[in-house]
């Protein structure tokens, strides 16, 4: 039988008092762990840039397909 190896990554968050105290404020009101909410705020952020790009990506991808007909619209 093999074992599963975990890898854990640490972050230190610095993080001004007022910062601190909103965050822990934030916690209580979700009935969440500070660390929990950090981390999901961090993992939203990162969900929605991704999001961005891939928008952004779709634009250009359907203005380089449809550039004809939206030169054409422009002249309306």
């Amino acid at each position: 039988m093999r074992g599963i190896i975990y890898c854990m990554a640490a972050l230190n968050l610095r993080l001004t008092d007022e910062e601190m105290e909103r965050l822990r404020t934030q916690a209580a009101r979700e009935h969440r762990s500070m660390n929990e909410v950090a981390r999901l705020a961090v993992l939203g952020r990162i969900e929605d840039a991704e999001r961005r790009e891939r928008v952004l990506a779709l634009t250009d991808q359907v203005m380089t397909e449809h550039a004809h007909t939206l030169e054409r619209l422009k002249d309306l």
